[in-house]
C-alpha cells in the first residue's frame, strides 16, 4: 500500500522533507488559466474536520509547466498532476502537455467552484484520447450512485479512481452567519471517513479498478480499513495540517494494525472485486 497526499493538502516545495516521505506526490489542481480562488475567509475548522473553499487557486497551466513542474521533479518523488477545468477540452488540453510524471488525477468533483458542464465520462474520454499516461478519476460521494459514475468513467478509459473528494458543507459563527465567504466549502477530516469507506467499497465492487482511498485517514488502522474496502493505495489530507509527520507514522503503524486484525499485510485485507471482468490492466 502506497501513501500519497490528497491534492492541495501539501506544498511539496515548502515542505520537501514531508513530500519525500510520500510514495508519490499529488500536485494542487492545475487549470488552463491562473485562478486567484475564492475570497477569504476560505478555511474553517469544524468539530470533526475542516472546511475549505480555496476555489482551485493555482498559477495556471503555462506557469505550472514552465516553473513549478521542473522544481517538483527535482524532489525525486514520483509525481501525479491533478488536472481541472470547466469543459472536457480544458482537461484534455492540459493532459496532452504532461510528460515525465507517473499519473494524472482528474479533479471531476471540486465542491468549491462551478463544475464542468460536461459529464465525468465525457471528460475522461477526451483525456484518454489526449494522453497515454494513467488516468485516475477523482469522484465525489455526493452523487446518488457513485458506483454508477465509477462504471461510466471506467468504460471511458479511466485507469483508476481517487475516492473521495470533499463533500459540500456549511459552518456558522457565533452570530449564526456562514464562516466562509462562499458560505459553503468542502468538508474533510474524520467526519468524511464512513462516507469514503462506503464509496471505496461500492466502486471497488463495481469496477475492480485500482483505488486511492482518502477521507479522514489519520492512523494505520484507518489505512487498513480503506484497504479492506478495496483501496490499493491511500492519500492523507487534513491530518497533514496538524501532523506533517503523518506519512511516516501511518506507515509505521500499519504492520501492528494488520497484526491486530489477523492479516499479514494490507493487501491481504483487500477483498476481491465482484466484477473482475471490468478490471483494466495498469502498472502496480
Amino acid at each position: 500500500m502506497r501513501i500519497l497526499n490528497a491534492s492541495g493538502c501539501l506544498d511539496a516545495l515548502a515542505a520537501t522533507a514531508v513530500a519525500r516521505e510520500l510514495d508519490a506526490f499529488v500536485t494542487k489542481t492545475v487549470t488552463p488559466l491562473p485562478r486567484e480562488g475564492n475570497a477569504p475567509p476560505r478555511i474553517a475548522e469544524t468539530g470533526d474536520g475542516m472546511l475549505n473553499a480555496i476555489g482551485l487557486a493555482n498559477p495556471g497551466r503555462e506557469r505550472f509547466l514552465a516553473e513549478h513542474l521542473p522544481r517538483l521533479r527535482g524532489l525525486g518523488v514520483p509525481l501525479w498532476v491533478s488536472v481541472g477545468g470547466f469543459c472536457a477540452g480544458d482537461y484534455a488540453a492540459t493532459c496532452s502537455r504532461l510528460a515525465e510524471i507517473e499519473a494524472i488525477e482528474l479533479n471531476l468533483s471540486c465542491p468549491n467552484v462551478d463544475e464542468a458542464a460536461d459529464s465525468a465520462a465525457e471528460i475522461v474520454a477526451a483525456c484518454r484520447q489526449a494522453t497515454e499516461l494513467p488516468l485516475y478519476a477523482k469522484l465525489s460521494a455526493a452523487h446518488p450512485d457513485v458506483a454508477e459514475v465509477a462504471r461510466a468513467v471506467a468504460a471511458a478509459g479511466a485507469d483508476g479512481l481517487s475516492l473521495i473528494n470533499t463533500l459540500r458543507a456549511t459552518a456558522l459563527d457565533k452570530q449564526l452567519r456562514p464562516v466562509l465567504a462562499r458560505a459553503s466549502g468542502g468538508l474533510s477530516g474524520p467526519a468524511l471517513k464512513p462516507v469514503a469507506l462506503h464509496a471505496v467499497s461500492v466502486c471497488h465492487e463495481a469496477t475492480g479498478l485500482p483505488i486511492v482511498g482518502m477521507g479522514g485517514i489519520q492512523t494505520g488502522r484507518d489505512a487498513l480499513e480503506f484497504a479492506a474496502c478495496g483501496a490499493r493505495d491511500i492519500a492523507l489530507g487534513t491530518v497533514l495540517f496538524a501532523d506533517p509527520g503523518a506519512p511516516a507514522r501511518v506507515r509505521a503503524e500499519l504492520p501492528a494494525a494488520c497484526a491486530d486484525s489477523g492479516v499479514a499485510t494490507a493487501e491481504d485485507a483487500r477483498r476481491p472485486a465482484k466484477s473482475p471482468e471490468t478490471v483494466r490492466k495498469v502498472p502496480a
